[in-house]
This record gives structure tokens, C-alpha cells and sequence, in this order.
């Protein structure tokens, strides 16, 4: 049921989306940046990095080796930093091999992201960053609808010049 799923978001404050029309925009370099900013401040902080077929922010900020594990409320996110004070999950930690391509079509995707959503254990978190894909997709609306229920705070939109 939903609100039997939907516990491990329960502890997250505030929700931020991260969107852009076209990729190579530095979606997942601001994301970072800002959970680094944030979590520089004093914020508990979450990156989920649902970008399924360029999972970059393991590689950004040195993790990408890192495994994840499961508890009895879901997936546990890798923490980040000397001070573990960034948790982070990421399709780049379910590859065999970090450079691998997703090919999928867009219902395993959408599974897969949903599954992020209900099924990580990110415990009491200020901010839970969420990197998306480029473009404008059925993996934003299954992002936004899976999120529907939280404390979304709002989206930043990542954009160049051209």
C-alpha cells in the first residue's frame, strides 16, 4: 500500500527536483555543487540521481566503486565525504561496470525510478536533490507523480545560452 511504501521519505524535509531541456547542461555538476553548498552549511543532505543512462554524480564525487546494500526498509544510499554527510543513490551503483549503457524501454525505467523513490532508506534528511534525466520525458512525469505525496519544494532548471 502507499503509505506502507512511502515511509523512507518521510524523514526528508525538502525535495528538489533538477531539470533541463537538452543534456550536457551541468544538471548533475549542480547538483552536486549544491549538495556540497548544502551540506557545507550544515544540511543533512540526499542526492538521487535517477539520470538512468548517464549516472555521473558516483563518478563526481569519487564513489563509483561503491556498492549498495539492503536493510529491511529498502536499498541503503551510499554516504558521501569524510563525515558521511552526503547520502547518495544512484543507478551507477547497480551497473556491473560503471561505464555500461541502461537500454530500456521507458515501463522498466519508470519501475526502476519509482523504485527509487519508495524503497531507499534515506533516513532524516533537510534536502533530497533529485538529478533527472535531460529532456522532457516519461521518466519526469513518473519522477514528479512518484513525489507527489512529499514535501516537493521546487525545480531548478538548468539551461545554456543557445
Amino acid at each position: 500500500s502507499l503509505t506502507e511504501r512511502s515511509t523512507n521519505l518521510l524523514g526528508v524535509r525538502n525535495i528538489l527536483l533538477v531539470l533541463s531541456g537538452k543534456g550536457g547542461v551541468g544538471k548533475s555538476t549542480i547538483c552536486t555543487e549544491l549538495a556540497l553548498a548544502l551540506r557545507h552549511c550544515g544540511h543533512r543532505v540526499g542526492i538521487l540521481d535517477v539520470d538512468l543512462c548517464g549516472p555521473s554524480i558516483p563518478r563526481m564525487l569519487r564513489v563509483q566503486d561503491r556498492a549498495v546494500h539492503q536493510c529491511d526498509s529498502g536499498w541503503v544510499p551510499v554516504f558521501v565525504g569524510q563525515d558521511r554527510g552526503i547520502a547518495l543513490m544512484s543507478i551507477g551503483f547497480l551497473l556491473e561496470q560503471p561505464d555500461d549503457a541502461v537500454v530500456w524501454r521507458g515501463p522498466k525505467k519508470n519501475a526502476l525510478i519509482k523504485q527509487f523513490v519508495t524503497d531507499v532508506a534515506w533516513g532524516d534528511l533537510d534536502f533530497l536533490i533529485v538529478d533527472t534525466p535531460p529532456g522532457t520525458s516519461d521518466e519526469h512525469i513518473s519522477t514528479v507523480e512518484a513525489l507527489r505525496h512529499y514535501k516537493l519544494l521546487g525545480a531548478i532548471l538548468v539551461t545554456t545560452p543557445q
